[in-house]
């Protein structure tokens, strides 16, 4: 239940990236079981620091999947009932130490200082959510297209980035068809 007594935070209509575009500066390395580790630590920080409302906790992202490469940056998806009732969780978090990095329509992005740990958060239900589960889902179970995908990932950081955000766009056509195959062999959850 959302506290009534506090405005809500309308779903803004634009992008607004905190601190404005940044370089990306790490490179990939080998799966790291530590990534397992941090996710509890900051699952149960998530869960201490959001308690107006019920919520969703995720571990997504290449570090969720064993034997995958990766940026050493742990995401998690956050599902809450409102994404406009920032007051529900959006302050708990900034309380916790996790600092906001983007607001735009439907997702909300905090990090830690240190930048490796992403929240994403999203209204329960998302497409974005599934979409992320699917993914995950797909890759931690066929070796072909975790193969594929890392393969992608490390000729893209053969580039320089001056954008992380252009890297991660960079890789939109190889996720978007490894969800279609990971659709098709999960028919009932597309």
């Amino acid at each position: 239940m959302t506290n009534s007594s506090k405005p809500r935070h309308p779903d803004t209509t634009t992008v607004e990236i905190v601190g404005g575009p940044e370089p990306l500066e790490v490179g990939l390395c080998d799966h790291d079981p530590r990534w397992a580790r941090a996710y509890d630590q900051h699952r149960q920080r998530i869960l201490g620091a959001v308690t107006a409302v019920d919520v969703e906790v995720e571990h997504i992202g290449s570090t969720s999947v064993p034997g995958l490469a990766a940026k050493p940056i742990v995401d998690i998806v956050v599902a809450v009932p409102d994404i406009t009732a920032e007051e529900d969780y959006l302050d708990g978090l900034l309380a916790a130490g996790y600092e906001l990095r983007v607001r735009e329509p439907g997702h909300r992005l905090v990090r830690t200082p240190a930048r490796d740990v992403h929240v994403h958060i999203y209204e329960r239900g998302a497409t974005a959510i599934h979409d992320y589960l699917l993914l995950r889902d797909h890759l931690r179970t066929d070796a072909a297209d975790r193969a594929l995908y890392e393969d992608v990932k490390r000729n893209l950081m053969t580039r320089r980035w001056t954008d992380m955000n252009d890297y991660a766009d960079a890789k939109n056509d190889v996720i978007h068809a490894i969800k279609t195959r990971a659709g098709a062999a999960r028919p009932g959850l597309r």
